[in-house]
């Protein structure tokens, strides 16, 4: 498949094996001496103009940060510069970026191209109009051509938005009620999407304080990767209104972070199918990310709604939108009520100039470098050779990826799954692990800060993004830079009952 990232898929009944081997011994981590004499000695030497600016924040932002990837041990870093593969603290240290802003910048961080079509808008219009601009058309038809099965795009502020939007289409198409979404799947923060967060199983027990219970009446979830457990929450919900759509990551929920079979989107293609249900893709991550025609492509399955986010605004604010079948897509048109149902959705500056033509340029670009396919590439390198340092030190952590994203876990924190038909088992079984749950959870920060004191940006230690600028030397030395932290590695007595 031209400009696809994805060179293979591993077997996920094998890297469950794996992570459950993970989890079922005591924690490796960095060793104290290590901790507190290198890694914790770099914070305080190297950064300390990071850490001026973390201590102010926090009088004027709650947690001193404002968006959750930003908050790192032992504080956050303060970047100021970002090109290419690389960010820049306050301080001047320079880091090798895995994190790539969350996913959405696989051209590399500051791409030039881009870069310059922004500036140019902004010397000729400004960022915003509130009235109609050609960029908007642009990078509709952009995306369109190609994700064909996107007949209609509607951009929109962030995939939170997109996704909530998605969710009141279905019903309006369908008449039907519920939603299924897979246990442990991230869809933003919509108070009907706080529900089985980070952990299968979770349901509303970890992440929906302040949120009613009666928000979840419509949301179920089921395990990954399980279509016998699909099927059966389909049979159950024909008895109290129905399901509207079941919303998947098709790499698997969390970026991939618990991996599904490869056959597996066909699979839930064929149960919407049959129960009457739309199949929504959540594309926020893997959208001109593994293949330039999106996850759908790459799996060959036609989603009825697709949600996007991340490099749809080429790594520009206002970075989600909804797309799909024109049948669904129409339900969200514009203008004055008609006595039709539709989707009330909108936004005062979703769809600026600004963010449709960031995103038009960026996929232009993502299809002239082949970015999907280079970043890709860079992705079996840099797992493989993260397998091969962990097979050398005779490590238990396990190292998988869906090209571009890689995954790195090193505690199995969030590898737990409780889920069950029975509320009852699923929270006896989640509370009885909460407390080992979030020990793992602060010795995966602690090997985040490890890498970080080397030079590495991940997000939260676990999982990394390659783009287009990166280049086997730049994989090459950030390997050499795993491998420092991982000769310090041992065995603890932490993190089981």
């Amino acid at each position: 498949m031209k400009n696809c990232g994805i060179s293979r898929w591993d077997d996920p009944k094998a890297i469950n094996a794996q992570l459950k081997a993970l989890t079922s011994q005591p924690i490796w981590e960095v060793d104290d001496d290590y901790y507190q004499n290198t890694v914790l000695k770099y914070y305080d030497d190297k950064c300390q103009k990071s850490h001026a600016v973390f201590e102010e924040s926090q009088k004027y932002i709650p947690g001193g940060v404002q968006h959750n990837l930003a908050f790192n041990k032992p504080f956050p870093m303060c970047m100021e510069k970002a090109n290419g593969a690389y960010l820049y603290d306050k301080d001047g240290n320079k880091y090798i970026d895995f994190l790539q802003a969350g996913g959405p910048t696989i051209l590399g961080s500051n791409y030039e191209p881009v870069r310059q079509r922004v500036i140019e808008l902004l010397n000729e219009c400004g960022p915003v109009t509130g009235l109609l601009h050609e960029s908007e058309m642009l990078i509709a038809r952009e995306i369109n051509k190609h994700m064909p099965n996107v007949e209609m795009f509607r951009m929109l502020g962030s995939g939170t938005e997109s996704v909530m939007a998605s969710l009141r289409i279905a019903r309006i198409a369908t008449g039907k009620k519920h939603i299924i979404k897979i246990g442990g799947a991230y869809h933003g923060w919509s108070d009907q999407m706080v529900y089985g967060l980070k952990i299968p199983g979770s349901r509303n027990l970890l992440e929906s304080h302040g949120i009613p219970g009666s928000c979840f009446g419509k949301t179920d979830e089921v395990r990954p990767n399980d279509l016998n457990m699909l099927e059966k929450m389909l049979k159950r919900n024909r008895l109290s209104g129905g399901t509207a759509a079941v919303l998947i990551e098709p790499v698997g929920p969390e970026s991939g972070t618990r991996p599904v079979a490869h056959d597996y989107n066909k699979g839930v293609r064929e149960l919407c199918d049959k129960y009457g249900a739309l199949l929504i893709f959540d594309e926020v991550v893997t959208g001109f990310r593994v293949a330039l025609s999106g996850a759908q492509g790459y799996f060959d399955v036609v989603p009825d709604l697709t949600i996007f986010g991340k490099i749809v605004a080429g790594g520009y604010p206002a970075a989600g939108g909804v797309g799909g079948k024109k049948e669904y897509a129409q339900l969200m048109a514009a203008g004055l009520a008609t006595g039709k149902h539709r989707a009330y959705v909108g936004g005062t500056l979703s769809a600026n100039p600004l963010s449709c033509i960031a995103g038009y340029a960026a996929i232009q670009e993502i299809e002239r470098t082949n970015a999907c396919e280079v970043a890709g590439q860079m992705g079996d390198r840099l797992c493989d050779g993260l397998k091969e340092l962990i097979d050398r030190y005779g490590l238990p952590f396990v190292a998988y990826n869906q090209g571009s994203i890689v995954h790195l876990e090193c505690t199995g924190a969030m590898s737990f799954d409780f889920s069950s038909m029975s509320f009852i088992k699923s929270a006896t079984g989640l509370l009885k692990h909460k407390d080992m749950m979030y020990v793992r959870k602060d010795s995966m920060e602690r090997m985040g800060a490890a890498y970080m004191a080397n030079g590495i940006v991940t997000l939260a230690g676990s999982r990394l993004y390659t783009s287009l600028a990166d280049t086997p030397e730049i994989i090459d030395e950030a390997l050499n830079r795993f491998e420092e932290v991982f000769k310090h590695v041992k065995k603890t007595d932490k993190g089981l009952l």
